[in-house]
């Protein structure tokens, strides 16, 4: 494991994140409909400063990669990797589905409200998570655990706060060489893109 290591999630209304030491996590989780670009980094800072350490000292980062509102999972993911550049360290992405589904009993089925409707759905078995989809909602039946805000009732609570779960699994993984983080879309954006011609690059 990987430590220290900062982790983060804006992939919903809210700007989360937890730093992992030997000894303790430090967890911060602010609802907020818009502004995460602004207040992720005083929030990060927030939290090294009550860990007593510094940007210098981190040896990894970790970041929630959606599925999840599209401009939040980017904001996100662009700084995970912005960070990590400058910082040298790696950066590891983790969707919200295996970090929901961390320290839950399996079988398990994460289901998680897609709005529209839909539900993305993703299995966790013993013998590691299968695929991740969008379902009708309504339309998928429960393994023996089931885990999620589409998960209706009898859904297991997480084991603990998503960003402590990003961290924990990044902590983990950051001990072998990582893609970059990427945002996790299981659905396209839902901005169209616009109908008028590009502008002409002068020379």
């Amino acid at each position: 494991m990987i430590l220290p290591i900062l982790a983060f999630d804006t992939s919903a209304a809210h700007c989360a994140a937890a730093l992992l030491l030997p000894d303790r996590v430090i967890l911060r989780h602010e609802a907020m409909e818009k502004g995460q670009a602004e207040r992720l980094v005083p929030l990060l800072e927030e939290l090294l400063t009550e860990g007593g350490i510094g940007w210098a000292d981190l040896k990894a980062l970790a970041v929630g990669t959606g599925p999840g509102n599209f401009t939040g999972v980017r904001i996100a993911v662009s700084a995970a990797r912005g960070l990590a550049l400058g910082l040298g360290i790696p950066a590891v992405g983790v969707t919200r589905l295996e970090a929901l589904a961390l320290g839950l009993p399996r079988p398990l089925r994460v289901i998680e409200d897609a709005r529209r409707g839909e539900v993305y759905v993703q299995d966790f078995l013993e013998d590691g998570p299968g695929p991740a989809r969008i379902a009708p909602a309504g339309s998928v039946e429960p393994l023996p655990h089931v885990t999620g805000s589409g998960a209706g009732s009898g859904a297991l609570s997480a084991a603990m706060p998503l960003a402590e779960a990003i961290a924990r699994i990044g902590a983990l993984r950051a001990a072998k060489p990582q893609p970059r983080p990427a945002p996790f879309y299981l659905r396209g954006a839902d901005a169209a893109p616009p109908s008028d011609p590009p502008p002409v690059i002068l020379p």
